[in-house]
């Protein structure tokens, strides 16, 4: 009798390039918040007032949030390997650089140029997720790679802690650097897209292409066309549902950049707290927010899979996070330790819920444009990086932090209603020529 042949075993190579991505990540918010722990020891050592280290605190945003389109463009025309090595050694650089700096024009500039560097690496992100990942498996690989941020900070924040303590606040930037220009190059050596991969099997690609999964004509090295027009920005700038994300995606990142930046200024100058101690304390609203990212990511795929709807699916978990972020604001009302930390970590892992907001990019963008769309999303996000601290630096001025933890809560019920009013059914954006036919089969 004639034998069957077997059914080719599918490969997993994509768990393998999106743990490379959660290292990126890793690094990359270690390159963010390592300004936080040495910011109370360079306001001393500096001179700094609280609004110049608010200004400090947002110059990474600067240059990160208004660069995030012209980084999506650059995610959707230039291949991941080299675009993202690139970008982890630059960015490195300017931190061993900050080592280094007298004043605070000097640290200034290069936080500018560490946001600069930094500006394409989410929209690479979505892409390489994008590209690796079919549709019902996308909001856990996000929520995987993101929870990089909370992880890598939750468990190293005592480390970075204890680095500053022995070796300085400028040994701290050294270090961190250095890891970061390690890391550029083992990038480099290890990724490769779908299409390039010497591991991945048929089975696997077409079970990505069949789940949605993006990687046809994104093959590295081959020339694609620009996303850029001006129709084209109008577009994903004319979307009432993009608007309702973007509006809620900076109340998320608003709750963020008070972790990445303020946080451990605030344990330690307006609460009191030794600084050592506070290295660890500061460990639990990461640990929090990582809970919440993978309780949601994970919550909502299954979701998906159980045949609700998209927009239910993803949506909730997002508002109940965002209305979870407002508790930040109980914090002002006990002078107790355990329940400081009890209410930041509880608002965080809100926020941490309401990150996987980047599943709406590749859900809703046009599918030509995910990286113009991602860079948008991504600006208008950020730009909170930008606001929020210089914000809570005017308003912690007089001594009173209170101010800044109502203004972070009140972000957060605003993000909420924007993914309840103005986020609608949740479909893809149409453009062109799909756009034209939609609105005749309105019409007819």
């Amino acid at each position: 009798m004639e034998q069957l042949p077997k059914k080719t075993q599918r490969t997993s190579v994509r768990y393998g390039m999106l743990a490379l991505v959660f290292v990126n990540v890793v690094i990359n918010y270690l390159d963010r918040s390592n300004i936080s722990v040495a910011g109370a020891t360079i306001s001393k050592d500096l001179g700094l007032s609280s609004v110049e280290l608010g200004l400090i605190f947002s110059a990474f945003g600067w240059t990160y949030a208004l660069l995030q389109i012209p980084g999506g463009l650059i995610a959707d025309r230039f291949g991941p390997r080299v675009l993202y090595a690139f970008c982890l050694i630059t960015w490195s650089i300017a931190t061993v650089g900050q080592g280094f700096v007298r004043g605070f024009a000097s640290l200034f500039s290069l936080r500018l140029a560490t946001g600069a560097f930094e500006a394409p690496s989410y929209p690479i992100n979505n892409r390489i997720v994008t590209s690796w990942f079919p549709d019902h498996e996308r909001a856990s690989a996000i929520a995987l790679y993101v929870s990089g941020q909370f992880i890598g900070l939750a468990f190293l924040t005592p480390v970075l802690v204890n680095v500053q303590y022995y070796a300085g606040w400028k040994g701290l930037f050294i270090g961190t650097g250095l890891v970061g220009l390690i890391w550029g190059v083992v990038w480099y050596l290890f990724y490769r897209d779908p299409l390039d991969h010497p591991r991945v099997n048929d089975a696997e690609l077409d079970y990505i292409e069949e789940g949605g999964g993006l990687f046809r004509g994104k093959k590295s090295g081959t020339n694609q066309p620009s996303a850029w027009s001006w129709k084209n920005l109008k577009q994903v700038f004319s979307s009432r549902t993009l608007w309702g994300v973007y509006i809620g995606q900076f109340a998320v990142n608003a709750t963020l950049w008070f972790f990445l930046t303020w946080f451990p200024t605030y344990l330690v100058t307006y609460r009191g707290m030794d600084f050592i101690k506070s290295g660890y304390l500061a460990s639990v609203p990461f640990l929090a927010a990582c809970a919440g990212l993978l309780l949601s990511g994970f919550v909502s795929d299954s979701l998906v899979k159980r045949g609700r709807s998209v927009g239910m699916a993803r949506k909730t978990p997002i508002i109940i996070g965002l209305l979870l972020s407002v508790s930040i604001i109980g914090a002002n009302y006990t002078n107790d330790t355990t329940f400081i930390i009890f209410f930041l970590a509880l608002a965080f892992f809100g926020s941490g819920m309401a990150l996987i907001s980047w599943v709406f990019v590749s859900i809703l963008s046009p599918k030509h444009l995910i990286g113009l769309t991602g860079g948008v999303f991504n600006f208008m996000g950020n730009l909170a990086s930008i606001v929020v601290p210089i914000v809570i630096g005017y308003l912690a001025k007089g001594g009173n932090f209170q101010p800044a933890l109502v203004f972070i809560g009140a972000l957060g019920f605003i993000g909420a209603c924007s993914y309840i009013f103005l986020v609608g059914k949740v479909e893809r954006v149409k453009i062109g020529e799909d756009e034209m036919e939609g609105e005749l089969a309105d019409r007819l």
